[in-house]
């Protein structure tokens, strides 16, 4: 018969061929056991005195014989519920001996409510409600006989009793059981949750990674490999030499952008810089001749928007550079009262967005990342062209209405 410890937590697996064991429920009957253990001690000293005082000495031998087996029983289940230890065998002796203690002796009646909580505690399933019907039915029948059989209640009460407990225990337990379900599911759903944004934050870092790395590593790659071919092609001209020089440039520029990646993805040019210089630095890096134009009353930008801003102007820079063959390029920084704008203008050949290739190894990458870097702030970004007309790409961020400032241009 498969027993389970009384105040330990649930099993985990059983042995083949047995049933589970089930924990006794924590939430109310934890300590409630260690009462009962000190509540049938009790009882069982005032039980035997008050009868050592009521009968003879020849009577209490075997009544002090049963008391002492039944206690050493008591102990030894208690005991072997705590472990866990299987004390099925131990239970239903211990109710045997207690059945024949409390009908020769009715006295020890009291003791009866710590016995009936025991073997709901150390059995499982049927075994426990067999155990507790025993107990209560020789409870019953001492105390019925106690009356010479003339009290019906004698017989009756022990009965109910024994029916109420197990309903109020069957509920605790019930409870108990339901709470432990219920922290179970809880705790699946948050190591889920916790996975799921472990992931999301992964998969975040990633994206903003691969947007630096295009935005900075890339394009000034490709800028480079550009001046390096135009070089080769007029060398040993005057013009080569320029070339060469501004690929060289441009690789030192693309060596410290790729240093400042490595140390946290700083944004090289802000620190001190005004922002309307940075702009123009970074615009110039890709397209030497650009123009910068200030719209609307300067003033503090968040740290964030200064790198966002910074990086739109290098990668629409970088396409001009690559794609445009522009003659003329205009970044126009304007401030609004509740927004800063950003307009990068080139006179080049134009395409068509709706037909832009979407991004792939051989690149495609600038503007949806320029699009997600500027959404991420709650801003909008556009791309307006058609073929012969040149582009604009232009950006609106929002600023909050308490500026904390770290860098930029001074109000």
């Amino acid at each position: 018969m498969p027993t389970r410890a009384a105040g330990t937590a649930p099993a985990t697996a059983a042995a083949p061929g047995t049933t589970p064991r089930r924990s006794a429920p924590r939430t109310g009957l934890g300590s409630i056991e260690t009462a009962v253990h000190l509540g049938f001690a009790v009882l069982l000293v005032a039980s035997l005195v008050r009868y050592v005082m009521r009968h003879s000495p020849a009577d209490n031998l075997m009544i002090l014989g049963l008391a002492a087996a039944a206690s050493l029983l008591y102990a030894a289940v208690a005991v072997l519920g705590w472990r866990g230890g299987p004390g099925a065998p131990w239970m239903f002796a211990l109710v045997a001996v207690w059945a024949v203690l409390v009908i020769a002796a009715p006295s020890f009646a009291w003791c009866s409510f710590a016995l009936f909580f025991l073997s709901r505690s150390a059995l499982a399933g049927a075994a426990s409600y067999a155990a507790a019907g025993i107990t209560a039915a020789a409870t019953a029948a001492g105390l019925f006989r106690m009356s010479n059989g003339t009290d019906l209640a004698m017989l009756l009460g022990p009965l109910a009793v024994g029916a109420m407990l197990t309903l109020i225990y069957d509920r605790i337990q019930h409870d108990a059981e339901e709470q432990r379900r219920l922290h179970a599911e809880v705790s699946a759903a948050q190591e889920q949750l916790a996975a799921s944004e472990r992931r999301a934050g992964t998969i975040a870092e990633r994206e903003r990674v691969s947007r630096e790395i295009h935005d900075t590593v890339t394009q000034g790659l490709a800028s480079s490999l550009l001046l390096l071919e135009a070089a080769g092609r007029a060398w040993p001209r005057d013009a080569a030499r320029a070339d060469l020089r501004r690929a060289t440039a441009l690789l030192r520029g693309n060596l410290s952008e790729t240093r400042s990646l490595v140390h946290e993805l700083a944004s090289p040019g802000l620190d001190g810089s005004p922002l309307s210089e940075a702009l123009l630095l970074a615009a110039r890096q890709y397209v030497p001749e650009a123009r910068l134009l200030v719209t609307g009353d300067p003033r503090p930008v968040p740290p964030e928007l200064l790198h966002a801003l910074l990086r739109v102007v290098q990668s629409a820079a970088s396409n001009i550079k690559l794609h445009a063959s522009a003659t003329a390029a205009t970044v126009t920084l304007g401030f609004l009262p509740e927004a800063v704008t950003l307009d990068v203008y080139d006179d080049g050949t134009g395409f068509d967005p709706a037909a832009a290739a979407p991004p792939s190894d051989a690149g495609g990458y600038g503007l949806r990342a320029m699009r997600q870097r500027v959404e991420q702030l709650g801003g909008t970004l556009s791309v307006e062209s058609s073929p012969g007309e040149g582009t604009i790409v232009a950006a609106q961020l929002p600023l909050p209405s308490a500026i904390q400032v770290t860098s930029g241009e001074p109000a």
